[in-house]
């Protein structure tokens, strides 16, 4: 099982935690890490890309010449795509481009970026995150103490203070142990857990 220091929040270590070794001590599979990536982001697109066909621009309602005798190419509308102010071909409409992943793929890849964290010396777990009042410089403070820029927080719960005192800080995210997802552990450098958040995440995901 691996093994990872437990720090307060004055950036001092007061003793040492053991990891679940199936979440935390699992095979690295990037392969599965990055098919579940490729599905968040396709999730998160909005799809809302659209052209007009030549059934949705305006005029073109009078055929613009007769048919024969003038010595032109046939013409019946001039919404027709070849004209200018025409229809668009074959362009964008909204869609969704969101796609599966089967569950037992998500969960691999989810014990392969948390054993990733932890091979690279990338975790660090609080004995405890008590923010009684938002304010951005003491969560700063607490972040300097433990010598992290970006870094991806996990509580076992969503506390507000705690929240507000992160959301405006560059590179450091704050979210609830439930929510952790590959992505977002591989956009951030650190991972922090609180002691809260090591159970929850065990017992959630383990």
């Amino acid at each position: 099982m691996p093994t990872v220091a437990v720090y307060n929040t004055a950036g001092e270590q007061v003793s040492e935690i053991q990891l679940n070794d199936k979440l935390f001590g699992a095979p690295i599979r990037s392969d599965l890490m990055h098919q579940v990536v490729l599905q968040y982001l396709a999730a998160r697109r909005a799809g809302t890309h659209k052209v007009k066909n030549r059934s949705e621009v305006a005029g073109g309602g009078r055929k613009p010449w007769r048919q024969k005798g003038t010595g032109r190419a046939r013409q019946g509308s001039t919404r027709s795509p070849q004209w200018k102010g025409g229809g668009v071909v074959f362009g964008p409409t909204p869609r969704s481009y969101a796609f599966s992943v089967p569950k037992k793929v998500r969960r691999l890849a989810l014990y392969s970026a948390l054993s990733s964290k932890v091979a690279d010396g990338k975790v660090i777990v609080l004995d405890g995150l008590n923010i009684e009042q938002p304010k951005t410089k003491e969560m700063a403070a607490i972040l300097n103490n433990l010598k992290l820029k970006k870094a991806l927080i996990l509580d076992s719960e969503k506390k507000q203070p705690a929240y507000l005192s992160t959301r405006n800080i560059e590179g450091v995210k704050y979210m609830d142990a439930n929510g952790v997802n590959v992505y977002e552990l591989l956009r951030h450098e650190h991972l922090v857990l609180t002691k809260d958040a090591v159970a929850k995440v065990e017992e959630v995901f383990a």
